[in-house]
């Protein structure tokens, strides 16, 4: 039984993401985006993934805001998930630094 928590995920949820995984590079993965999502919503996933990388490597609130346009709510909110989430952005992060898998 799903969780309160756990409530996004459903076998719809799960085929994007077999969807998303079947990419076989970069370039697809952009077309993938770009037809999955209006011009503003890719503006906002990659606000919230340049957030992720900034905090990640010790940006400051302030800086991050300066930089992205970010409010401190969504700094906040991503620093919030790469802390304590399902270790999304850390898989990736990882693997796009080299370190662990």
């Amino acid at each position: 039984m799903n969780t309160n928590e756990d409530r996004w995920m459903t076998d719809a949820t799960r085929d994007l993401a077999a969807a998303t995984a079947s990419l076989r590079d970069a370039d697809e993965a952009l077309r993938f985006l770009r037809d999955l999502c209006t011009v503003t919503e890719l503006r906002e996933l990659t606000a919230r993934w340049e957030v992720a990388r900034l905090l990640d490597a010790g940006t400051s609130y302030h800086e991050i805001s300066e930089r992205t346009g970010a409010s401190s709510a969504t700094i906040s909110r991503v620093n919030q998930w790469l802390r304590y989430g399902r270790d999304g952005y850390r898989l990736v992060l990882d693997r796009q630094s080299g370190g662990p898998r």
